[in-house]
């Protein structure tokens, strides 16, 4: 890409107008392939671990119940979503930002299909199902959940963190994708 002129920078503030660099917006990644192999053993290693995401480790019996936890409480969530449970049954293990958030969802939900929120729907072919929960702790109190939800034909994303406050998980973050 050439460099713009003197001359062509004046043409293009006198349009409005601003160039636009050639790596503007992307990032720099070394995109050619990798042929050699990892550096250490210690490499080798963490490519294979199963929780490759973590920053801290944690213990298999820890993560497996926290992801179990994880895909229960994804399910319930995405069922208040939709208005199918009162947002009323998570209130203990969210955040007052969350449940308010659950909350209105499930009232814009029901207020679409002209019905009360959280009263459940009529017998419906399709329903949400929670096909998969990816877990990385970020700090042995602290866990960032990817969820990846089916509803129908489609796939949606939900992303969650959880924190541990008085023995128990509090989610202080939900985005639905």
């Amino acid at each position: 890409m050439r460099r713009p002129s003197p001359g062509d920078r004046a043409e293009l503030r006198r349009l409005g107008a601003v160039p636009v660099a050639s790596v503007q917006g992307t990032l720099a990644l070394d995109l050619r392939p990798r042929l050699d192999p990892p550096d250490s053993a210690s490499d080798a290693a963490r490519v294979r671990r199963p929780g490759g995401g973590d920053v801290v480790s944690i213990e298999d019996p820890v993560r497996r119940r926290v992801e179990q936890w994880a895909q229960r409480f994804a399910q319930a969530a995405v069922e208040i979503a939709i208005g199918d449970r009162p947002a009323s049954q998570l209130v203990r293990w969210t955040s007052p930002n969350v449940q308010a958030d659950l909350a209105r969802r499930a009232q814009l939900v029901a207020r679409a299909a002209g019905r009360p929120a959280g009263q459940g729907r009529p017998l419906q072919a399709v329903r949400p199902l929670v096909m998969g929960v990816h877990i990385c702790f970020v700090d042995r109190d602290i866990c960032e959940v990817s969820i990846r939800v089916r509803y129908g034909e489609r796939h949606r994303a939900v992303a969650a963190r959880f924190e541990a406050r008085d023995g128990q998980l509090v989610c202080t973050a939900l985005e639905f994708a």
